[in-house]
Formats: structure tokens, C-alpha cells, sequence
């Protein structure tokens, strides 16, 4: 049995030209995004990797907080997230704690909020909408450490 190919119309034939050529355009929303992308580097930072955290022992529920962590080379960010009324609360530790003058970032593609480090290395944001985030340690003297980009699902 012979098989003929299917029949292209004048259209898609078009369509696949110009998309092969490169004449397409690409859409404003595209490019609008990534140039948000873009501008959320840190060029010079280093990037804390997720590292696996044991689940506390006795959690029974899905409503406890979730825990998470991260590290560079010389620094750990642990992470406490509880979700309420479809907002997220994040609370913090950076150890070991940097010296006074320290800072952190909580990034999101739409905002960000910052919060001096406590004595003890802690800080909290509350509030915060669900999506992407990113932590980002600003140490005097030293260059940022930022968490690699993390979803939070309420």
C-alpha cells in the first residue's frame, strides 16, 4: 500500500516558512519577560543550592510549615514557610550570622522586601504572594549570597 502525504494549504505552508526564515516577531509579552528575567540577576553573587531537609519528626499534617535549605560555601539560609488565607510567611536564619550591617533580600518577580539579620542571624517577611522567591544575604565586605529561585504554593 502506498502512502501519499498529506496535502500543506497555502497558509500553514506560510506560517512554517516564516518560521523557519526567523521573520516571526516575537510576541511583547515574551520579550517583556524576559527582560525582567534579566534584571533579577546578580552579576558577582554566589548562588546557595537547596539542600535536603529532613521532615520533623511527629509533623501529622500537611498545614505545618514547610522547612528548606540552603548553601554556599561558607553560609546557610534555613527557610520556615506557612501559608495563610493564600499569602505566605517566611521566616529565616543565616548562619553562621554575619557581622552587624548584614542584610537580607526576599525577592519576587514583583516585589522586594528587606530586613536587617538579628543578632541571632533571623529575620521574617509576612505577607508575601505566592509564586517565585529568592533570598539574597548582603554581607559587608563580602559578596552577596543568593538562594537559587524556589516556588511557594499556598
Amino acid at each position: 500500500m502506498t502512502r501519499h502525504p498529506t496535502a500543506i494549504d497555502d497558509e500553514s505552508l506560510i506560517a512554517a516558512l516564516r518560521l523557519a526564515s526567523g521573520s516571526d516577531p516575537v510576541p511583547a509579552r515574551v520579550t517583556a519577560a524576559a527582560r525582567a528575567a534579566f534584571g533579577l540577576r546578580l552579576p558577582g553573587a554566589t548562588t546557595a543550592r537547596p539542600v535536603a531537609t529532613p521532615a520533623p519528626r511527629g509533623v501529622r499534617s500537611a498545614e505545618e510549615p514547610r522547612l528548606l535549605r540552603f548553601t554556599a560555601a561558607e553560609l546557610t539560609v534555613e527557610l520556615e514557610i506557612t501559608s495563610l488565607d493564600g499569602l505566605v510567611d517566611l521566616a529565616g536564619q543565616v548562619s553562621p550570622c554575619p557581622e552587624a550591617g548584614a542584610l537580607v533580600e526576599i525577592r519576587t518577580p514583583h516585589l522586594t522586601e528587606s530586613r536587617a539579620l538579628s543578632p541571632a542571624g533571623q529575620f521574617a517577611v509576612t505577607g508575601l504572594p505566592p509564586g517565585w522567591f529568592s533570598v539574597v544575604c548582603h554581607r559587608p565586605g563580602d559578596s552577596p549570597v543568593v538562594t537559587s529561585w524556589t516556588r511557594i504554593r499556598p
